[in-house]
């Protein structure tokens, strides 16, 4: 028995669908656009109607390999073509691509069809278990960090040792992690060893192997942390940690490229970069003889030194901002934004943990927020202490975040009777700094 199906039930059928789905004619013109795709790129069907998809979506692979013109020209399927493109704000999406061509009665071509999805959640996914955060996961429009991120890719060619230093939860290692993807070497493994984490005794092991029968549990050869990451970058965290006999040997691997497994008597080689950092100032180490000198020297090749959250509560709105967009992308969340007492709370109090505790904050209150707007007692319960009070907001701060940090300067300033000093040294930065950003929000008298 064959049924005709209305011609409506098609438009509703072909907006049900939660793929984005588009065709075009010969010349590669949008003709249609269901309500998936306007939800994914961020344009409505009467904005990409009539123009070309390359216009609309901006993907890495319209210009030069392009699956839908593929499929028009060979007649042939194209099945899961992974792509970027960039949706109507600018923001990135990954998306994975099927397309095939669009066929009359007579079997003539007259267009094609495309089916895509979103895979900005799958790749966090992957990002989360890879642990593969890449450059552009360092976010930043503070001068400082920006002065550190232009510097990046020029670190990245050398294979000289680095140390990098800064307190907990600053961004050590996504700083370790993009020099070596900048690097020579980013086809080649990336290993981290937490100093700290390990005890001493176990520490010769983990990170130059054993031989079988090296002590009473070893039933095989095991290798060590420099045999994994030869060829590639190895990123000893918390360096400050270990003890004086592991500084030295430590060194000789530094010194010498090569080692000697436990238990063994054969000398590796090994081509290995190395990364460390410490929360510590190693320089001040050294002088209380808790760091041998010489290592600090070879590895203090090239010296990166990240500030605290406090130096640069300028990112903070921007931080919020892409840790939202992460847990949404996470979580299948759709939280838009935060409310601008909450921004202002967090720019106000202290932030010991740095962005590690920040985004523990914003995890926290996607816990808590049913809505789409983050609220302030969204956030944990101690920054209640620090919800501004109502103040006049500068007309040049005219974007939620400029007004949060408006409102946050004014009300430090207010509260300490316009003593800069003061205000400062309970925002947390420098009255340097304080005076650099009343400025630029027109809070000077």
């Amino acid at each position: 028995m064959k049924f005709d199906i209305d011609a409506k039930y098609f438009h509703l059928i072909f907006d049900s669908i939660s793929q984005g789905i588009f065709t075009i004619d010969e010349s590669g013109r949008i003709t249609s656009f269901n309500r998936a795709a306007e939800k994914i790129s961020g344009y409505t069907s009467e904005e990409a109607i009539g123009r070309n998809c390359y216009e609309i979506f901006s993907a890495d692979i319209c210009q030069k390999d392009c699956p839908l013109k593929y499929s028009v020209r060979t007649l042939r399927n194209s099945e899961d073509r992974e792509a970027t493109i960039l949706d109507k704000d600018g923001s990135e999406i990954t998306i994975a691509i099927t397309t095939t061509p669009l066929l009359d009665e007579d079997g003539n071509v007259v267009g094609g069809v495309e089916m895509f999805r979103d895979l900005s959640q799958l790749v966090e996914l992957r990002k989360k278990i890879e642990g593969s955060y890449v450059f552009e996961d360092i976010v930043s429009k503070n001068n400082t960090m920006l002065k550190i991120i232009k510097r990046l890719p020029l670190f990245a060619t050398s294979s000289s040792t680095v140390i990098i230093g800064g307190a907990s939860g600053t961004g050590k290692e996504l700083i370790a992690r993009a020099l070596h993807n900048l690097s020579p070497r980013k086809d080649k493994p990336f290993i981290m060893v937490n100093c700290a984490a390990i005890p001493d005794n176990l520490l010769e092991s983990e990170l130059f192997g054993y031989v079988q029968g090296a002590f009473t549990d070893a039933k095989k050869d095991k290798p060590g942390r420099f045999s994994l990451a030869d060829g590639g970058s190895l990123f000893l965290d918390e360096i400050g940690e270990i003890s004086p006999t592991m500084q030295v040997k430590l060194l000789r691997v530094i010194q010498e490229k090569e080692f000697e497994p436990l238990g063994g008597i054969e000398t590796k080689k090994v081509d290995v970069r190395i990364i460390a950092a410490s929360n510590k100032n190693l320089a001040e180490e050294v002088e209380k003889g808790n760091f041998r000198e010489d290592l600090f020297y070879r590895l203090n090749i090239i010296h990166i030194q990240l500030p605290p959250l406090t130096d640069r509560r300028d990112d903070i709105p921007l931080l919020v901002e892409h840790f939202i967009k992460r847990f949404n992308a996470l979580q299948g969340r759709h939280i838009k934004e935060i409310a601008d007492d909450a921004l202002a709370a967090l720019m106000l109090a202290p932030l010991p943990g740095n962005i590690r505790e920040l985004e523990n904050i914003i995890e926290h209150a996607f816990v808590m927020c049913q809505g789409d707007i983050i609220q302030l007692s969204h956030l944990p319960q101690q920054f209640e202490l620090y919800e501004p009070q109502q103040v006049e907001v500068s007309e040049q701060a005219d974007n939620t975040f400029e007004a949060a940090e408006t409102r946050v300067i004014s009300q430090a300033l207010q509260k300490h009777h316009g003593n800069r000093s003061k205000a400062a040294k309970e925002l947390g930065i420098s009255r340097n700094t304080l005076w650099r950003k009343m400025k630029r929000l027109n809070l000077l008298d």
